[in-house]
């Protein structure tokens, strides 16, 4: 154990003392000078070294003896302490990465584009999008997913500061997904988030301002542990157009968070019922999205087109738009 500090950056000397002191309780300087072969000074100075980082203290009656601090409470702070280091030096290193490549692009085409491999490395490189992101985040959102995106919370979208755009296309299948859309998507809409609907994207993609873009690799109906990572370029500008023309041609999704003026109009259930069907979701995957029965959602559909006087879903939407409730 004591070697193992050296990682958590505890010296081998105060290491061998905090191991000594854990098994002895209540030690003295001397005593423990004799446990770990140290000469009385180097045990002295170990001490006082992990008194000051609150590993060790004196002992409440006997002032000379000493106890150590439980391991789960010490050791847990030194692995804190090493994890934020990492943390801040691995963004050091992404914002090294991005000025080097930027310095690059002119000369070598091929930082453009580079792929990362391993869920862990893509997961660092998607923190370090959001976290870096001065103005705005874009993304598209559909399945394949790697994990449930239900259960992936709180979602990355959410850490941003405030004064930060946000906004996402999500695919119909990603807004049917059993639970997520009252769970997850709605919250994030009612902090703020820009969300609309298309029946169908192109692909699952994040972009950071105008200066990065993750694109998960998918094969079929498989995602695939890599990603590729689009830096300023033609082909970012191209993901940039992209973007911004399925955004226009995406149905938002405001109208499926209820509210209003209170006024004569649509009920809460009436209200996600217009939303989903206007997003071009199927009877089935409302069913799904809201957690009703196939029954109960042909009641609240039939509902609903007799409050609008329509015979049909096209006519349905004319109806709700006239009426202001879309």
């Amino acid at each position: 154990m004591p070697d193992s500090f050296g990682v958590l950056g505890l010296g081998r000397p105060d290491g061998q003392v905090y191991a000594a002191l854990v098994t002895a309780p209540q030690s003295t300087a001397v005593e423990l000078a004799l446990t770990c072969g140290l000469t009385l000074q180097q045990s002295q100075d170990a001490l006082d070294r992990l008194s000051e980082q609150g590993m060790a203290t004196r002992a409440p009656v006997d002032r000379e003896r000493y106890l150590a601090v439980a391991p789960d409470v010490a050791i847990g702070t030194l692995i804190g302490h090493r994890e934020a280091q990492l943390r801040s030096a691995r963004a050091e290193m992404h914002r090294l990465m991005d000025a080097f490549r930027e310095a690059s692009r002119y000369t070598d085409p091929a930082h453009t584009v580079e792929v990362l491999t391993g869920g862990e490395a893509i997961a660092q490189r998607l923190e370090h999008l959001v976290d870096t992101s001065q103005y705005q985040v874009r993304g598209f959102d559909c399945p394949p997913y790697v994990m449930d995106p239900v259960a992936q919370q709180p979602r990355q979208l959410a850490k941003l500061k405030a004064g930060v755009r946000i906004r996402t296309v999500f695919d119909k299948e990603a807004i049917a997904w059993p639970g997520r859309l009252e769970s997850e998507i709605l919250v994030g809409v009612q902090d703020g988030e820009e969300a609309r609907v298309r029946p169908v994207l192109p692909m699952k993609m994040m972009m950071s301002d105008d200066r990065m873009a993750i694109i998960p690799i998918s094969v079929g109906d498989s995602v695939l542990d890599a990603a590729y990572v689009i830096h300023p370029s033609a082909l970012l500008q191209a993901l940039d157009a992209l973007f911004e023309a399925e955004w226009e041609r995406a149905v938002p999704l405001q109208t499926v968070i209820g509210g209003g003026d209170g006024g004569p109009g649509p009920d809460a259930d009436h209200l996600k019922l217009l939303g989903l069907l206007a997003a071009g979701l199927t009877d089935e995957s409302i069913a799904r999205s809201l957690g009703w029965s196939a029954r109960t959602t042909q009641r609240r559909l039939q509902a609903l087109m007799r409050e609008l006087g329509a015979t049909t879903r096209f006519q349905a939407g004319m109806a709700a738009r006239e009426r202001g409730w879309i």
